[in-house]
């Protein structure tokens, strides 16, 4: 089924100022109507002119739909918050803190702010199941030296990161910044990121080995001896993730320091887990509020 398209006229017509973006909000994180904690029990609210609250018709409470999710505390108008989130979800590769500094007028600290906040809302530690792909690349904070990497598996480079990933055939991906390559932290990342007894493919990387003891049918492909598909068992989705990750991050952001990695990482495994749902994929980034 082809996924619905969502427009920016689209965006402008279904938020064309701070109060329809603090109405949806009020109503998608209170959808039986707001619970007064001095009445103790859900009360009819009217917004107030000059805070981004709601009052309680009986005694007055304040209720602010922004707290605790990215825009609390924020003097960023939401209409800019919601158009920096479709900007987020409208293209594959991203979009830089500098560019969004140009769409929307706000200084590049405020635009820089405002993405990684996003990004918080974008991990995703759902279980995979069924047939599930995984492996390990390396990401250099430089990302244009990615290139100049040899592609030996399992040996760590100079200022490199390692990122694993998992790939559920037809299903979302999980991708984790980890310290290292080996066993030790790649089999207990399967662990909690894959369901026992689901099927998992893999390069012939070492650290693979033993996950039969652990519960999980494993098959591997040889790429040393360049054999990349025999049949179901390949690598392929996880490699697409692989390419798309790295053209995003060397085409767009350029650099990616080490602490911020897992966010950057987040992202596109969010853009991988959600590019067929059938809605837009603004709707369900924009659904993840509750989650900061």
């Amino acid at each position: 089924m082809k996924a619905m398209k969502y427009t920016i006229t689209d965006l402008r017509a279904d938020f064309p100022d701070d109060a329809a973006c603090l109405g949806w909000l009020k109503d998608y994180l209170f959808p039986d109507g707001i619970s007064c904690p001095t009445e103790n029990k859900v009360t009819p609210h009217h917004k107030l002119s000059k805070r981004k609250a709601y009052s309680c018709e009986l005694c007055g409470h304040h209720t602010y739909p922004t707290a605790n999710t990215i825009f609390h505390k924020s003097s960023t108008p939401l209409t800019l918050w919601f158009y920096a989130i479709y900007f987020m979800t409208a293209t594959r590769a991203g979009i830089s803190a500098k560019q969004l500094e140009r769409e929307l007028g706000v200084t590049y600290k405020t635009a820089w702010r405002m993405f990684h906040q996003i990004r918080s809302m974008m991990g995703d530690d759902s279980e995979l199941s069924g047939e599930v792909e995984v492996d390990e690349t390396y990401i250099h904070p430089d990302p244009s030296k990615n290139s100049r990497l040899k592609s030996e598996s399992g040996k760590r480079y100079h200022n490199s990161q390692v990122i694993f990933g998992m790939v559920e055939r037809g299903g979302k991906a999980r991708v984790k910044h980890v310290k290292s390559a080996g066993k030790r932290v790649l089999v207990p990342e399967i662990q909690k990121g894959i369901k026992v007894g689901s099927t998992v493919f893999s390069d012939e990387w070492k650290a693979y080995d033993k996950l039969p003891m652990y519960g999980y049918p494993h098959e591997s492909i040889k790429h040393s001896a360049n054999q990349y598909v025999a049949g179901r068992i390949h690598t392929q989705n996880v490699d697409n993730l692989w390419s798309n990750m790295k053209r995003g991050i060397k085409g767009v952001y350029r650099h990616v320091d080490a602490q911020y990695l897992q966010a950057y990482v987040d992202e596109y495994a969010f853009r991988y887990s959600h590019r067929n749902d059938f809605q837009p994929m603004f709707w369900a980034l924009i659904g993840q509020v509750a989650k900061k």
